[in-house]
């Protein structure tokens, strides 16, 4: 049997995060991970990293055929993850007091794991601490025909695949499917969104949820709404979709069907009907410091059923990491106003309370709002389409915004910051940014405030 005070199950990003500081402080630590593909994560290795790297390639580059420059991005990106894949691996197992386990762990009580490897030999592991982080996994709809179609494929599949699309269908109408509409449709392929709901991205402020679809259709997307997939029948060479849209029956040839219609925690065969760990359909339950039922195991990451991000994982190894060696007062309260990125074209980034909720909730709000088109950062970069939004209270803290804009995925940080301080909104209004930049608009934005 193996022993350590830090036992870790699944290598996410607050896995390996607190993993890495433990260890360097010199506590042991043991790091079990199922599979070698998954050294670092979810995120570095099918998820954040290569879907952005693609949507970035395919918004580049334009003179290059589809076909060849659609190849040469999947053969970029898997070059690309497999060096981080390594730089994870090595971080935490090159540590004196780590040790990474590559094999399955199954819980035989709270502290006692086995872990099968691969060539079927198995061992224990007991750990003084015990940390799961084992992620989620994509959910499949129990569809007639789906799950068994040759033509069906996940995220990490999709980006494998070094043949373009020529009809990509995708299931499902959140943040996943518009990413990847946007990024295969500016490869050229042709997409079809199917979508369940009658109202596209029902989740997110009408205004905004306009804003993504005029984008997605300008790129040629077919998006279908009310849209319910009853069957799916292979062919030679594609599968047709059987659609019940808005009670008329239509199909849909494709020769890819992507799954996007959500992630659900990853806990299935872990054991823990063996342990004092409780789980809902979310997830893994844990407390507002990410303890379990279980004394001294904890859960992180979106195996606890919380928001699916990265930041959001890392943030958990920090609330962790202060009850270990802090005052033992950070709590998920501080995960309370996080910004959300869409990654379309281009990106929707949102913060706090948008126009509609603080109507529904009768907040008192004054509120700016301008097109991005003033900035001459867009006309640098070729796009000038989309608008910024800001809600600010009587208090002048802003309470939320909006940025469909480039760069929105990095401005939206600058207000979060504002934000998490309790900065008052003309610290933004008059701070000084670099020229010619997006940021620079932010002062434009909250200029348009009005007075008390």
């Amino acid at each position: 049997m193996r022993e350590a005070k830090n036992v870790f199950v699944g290598f996410g990003k607050a896995g390996k995060t607190l993993a890495f500081k433990l260890a360097s402080a010199g506590e042991s630590v043991i790091l079990i991970e199922q599979s070698e593909l998954m050294y670092g994560g979810t995120c570095i290795n099918v998820g954040c990293i290569p879907s952005k790297l693609l949507y970035t390639l395919s918004d580049a580059g334009a003179g290059e055929p589809g076909l060849e420059k659609y190849r040469n991005a999947v053969l970029t990106k898997k070059s690309r993850i497999g060096t981080l894949r390594g730089k994870n691996l090595h971080k935490v197992a090159d540590l004196e007091y780590a040790t990474v386990l590559t094999g399955q762990a199954h819980f035989e009580d709270d502290h006692t794991i086995t872990v099968t490897y691969q060539n079927g030999l198995r061992e224990e592991v007991r750990g003084e601490r015990i940390f799961i982080n084992t992620g989620a996994t994509p959910s499949v709809p129990d569809t007639p025909g789906l799950a068994t179609s040759r033509y069906v494929v996940k995220t990490d599949a999709l980006m494998d695949q070094e043949v373009l699309p020529k009809e990509l269908v995708i299931i499902g109408g959140g943040y996943i499917a518009a990413e990847f509409a946007t990024t295969y449709a500016q490869f050229g392929a042709h997409v079809t969104m199917l979508i369940r709901n009658p109202n596209f991205m029902s989740f997110m402020e009408r205004e905004a949820a306009a804003a993504i679809h005029e984008s997605l259709t300008d790129l040629g997307v077919d998006i279908r709404l009310h849209a319910t997939v009853t069957e799916v029948t292979d062919g030679e060479i594609a599968a047709t979709l059987t659609v019940n849209q808005n009670g008329q029956v239509t199909s849909v040839t494709a020769d890819t069907i992507l799954i996007a219609t959500g992630r659900h925690a990853n806990i299935d065969g872990l054991g823990l009907e063996n342990t004092h760990v409780l789980t809902n359909e979310r997830g893994i339950l844990v407390d507002d410091q990410l303890r379990t039922a279980a004394p001294n195991v904890w859960a992180l990451g979106d195996v606890r059923g919380g928001a699916q991000h990265t930041y959001i994982s890392l943030d958990d190894s920090r609330i962790i990491m202060n009850q270990l060696r802090g005052d033992g007062h950070a709590t998920l309260a501080q995960q309370a106003v996080t910004p959300s990125v869409v990654f379309t074209n281009p990106p929707m980034a949102t913060i706090g309370l948008n126009q509609e909720e603080a109507d529904a909730q009768g907040i008192h709000y004054r509120m700016s709002k301008m097109a991005v088109a003033a900035l001459p950062k867009t006309y640098i970069a070729g796009n000038t389409r989309g608008y910024m939004k800001a809600l600010v209270d009587d208090n002048d803290h802003i309470i939320g915004a909006t940025l469909f804009a480039i760069e929105a995925h990095e401005m939206i940080n600058l207000i979060s910051m504002a934000m998490h301080n309790n900065l008052p909104y003309q610290t933004i209004r008059d701070q000084i940014f670099a020229h010619p930049t997006m940021s620079e608009g932010l002062n434009d934005l909250f200029e348009g405030i009005p007075e008390k």
